[in-house]
C-alpha cells in the first residue's frame, strides 16, 4: 500500500465529506478511495471513519489521525518546494535594508563578491537608521547592528558581534589630555548620537566586573554615525562607536582607542527577515553568504 497516497485520499475524503465528492475530484471512481482507505485503517489497526446514508464521521481515532496526516502532508509539501526552489538560480531582485554607516562602510568589501556570484540577481538598497517595516515597505533582508531587537513575528539570524569603543582624536587628546579612568570622562565632550534615549550616558565595565554609569556633556549630537565620526576625527571630542565604524581610522591613526581597559556591552549584527515556510532563493543565497562572510570575526583589534 502506498501510505502517503492514502494519506492523501483519507484527508480529501474527510475534508469534502463524503467518498462521492472526493471521487469526482480526484478523476477516480468511489470503490477505489473506498478501497484505499480500507486498506489504511487494517494498516494502522483501527476504525478511522464511520459511514451513514448521509454523511462520514471521524473516530476518536479518526480525528488523530487527520491532525497528524495534515500536518505531515503539509510538511512535505513545503520541503518539496523548498528542495525545487533550492535548485533555482537566484533571480529577480532583493530588497537589502541596512544602516547607512553599515552601509558605506561594509557592504563595498563583499557585496561586489556576492553580485558577481549571482548575475541573475539585482540589488535594490534601502539605507536608514531607523527600524524599517519589513513587511509594510516589502524589505527582502535585513542587516542591522544593534543591542536590542524589538519584539515582533520577524526572524532574526545572529552573524557577528560588535565591541563598542570610546575613541578620540590623538590631537584631541593632546589639547584636553588623555582620560586614566572612567571619572575623568565627565570632563570631556562626548560626541552622542542623538537616536539614542541617552545620547550623554555611558556604561562600562572593566574585567574585575567593576561597572560605572558615566553622564558625559555634550558638544556636539547628530543622528547620523557618519558625521560623528568625521566630528571626531576632526578632534571635536570624545565618541563611542561600533567598531566597524572606526576600524580604519584606528588601523591609521586617525583615532585612538580611550580607556581601552573599561569596555561597553557589545552589540551584534543580525540578519532580520520576515518569517516563511520556505525561502525564496535570493533569500537565502544572500543569509548563507553572509553567515558564512562574518563567520570568521571581520572587528577585532
Amino acid at each position: 500500500m502506498d501510505q502517503f497516497s492514502a494519506m492523501h485520499t483519507f484527508r480529501r475524503v474527510v475534508d469534502l465529506g463524503s467518498f462521492s465528492a472526493a471521487a469526482n475530484q480526484a478523476g477516480v471512481s468511489h470503490t477505489v478511495l473506498s478501497r484505499q482507505v480500507k486498506h489504511l485503517e487494517r494498516h494502522l489497526g483501527t476504525q478511522l471513519l464511520t459511514r451513514t446514508t448521509r454523511r462520514l464521521h471521524l473516530t476518536e481515532a479518526g480525528a488523530l489521525f487527520y491532525r497528524h496526516c495534515v500536518q505531515i502532508l503539509e510538511q512535505m509539501q513545503a520541503m518539496t518546494l523548498e528542495l525545487s526552489e533550492h535548485q533555482q538560480q537566484p533571480a529577480g531582485t532583493l530588497r537589502l535594508g541596512v544602516a547607512t554607516a553599515f552601509g558605506e562602510l561594509e557592504l563595498g568589501r563583499w557585496l561586489p563578491d556576492f553580485v558577481e556570484r549571482h548575475p541573475q540577481l539585482q540589488i535594490e538598497l534601502h539605507c536608514s537608521d531607523r527600524f524599517v517595516d519589513l513587511l509594510e515597505e516589502e524589505i527582502d533582508v535585513c542587516l542591522r547592528v544593534t543591542d536590542h531587537l524589538p519584539d515582533s513575528s520577524l526572524v532574526a539570524r545572529r552573524l557577528a558581534t560588535s565591541e563598542v569603543l570610546l575613541v578620540a582624536a590623538p590631537r584631541y587628546l593632546q589639547r584636553h589630555g588623555t582620560p586614566a579612568s572612567p571619572d575623568d570622562l565627565a570632563g570631556h565632550p562626548l560626541l552622542g548620537y542623538s537616536q539614542l534615549l541617552h545620547p550623554q550616558r555611558l556604561q562600562v565595565a572593566n574585567d574585575a566586573g567593576e561597572q560605572r554609569e558615566i553622564l558625559m556633556p555634550r558638544r556636539l549630537s547628530a543622528n547620523s554615525p557618519m558625521a560623528l565620526r568625521a566630528a571626531a576625527i576632526g578632534a571635536l571630542g570624545i565618541a563611542s562607536f561600533d567598531r566597524f565604524i572606526v576600524d580604519d581610522a584606528l588601523r591609521d591613526g586617525r583615532l585612538v582607542q580611550v580607556l581601552s581597559h573599561w569596555r561597553q556591552p557589545a552589540r551584534s549584527l543580525f540578519a532580520v527577515y520576515p518569517q516563511s515556510r520556505y525561502l525564496a532563493p535570493k533569500v537565502r543565497a544572500l543569509l548563507d553568504y553572509v553567515q558564512h562572510y562574518y563567520a570568521t570575526p571581520r572587528w577585532q583589534g
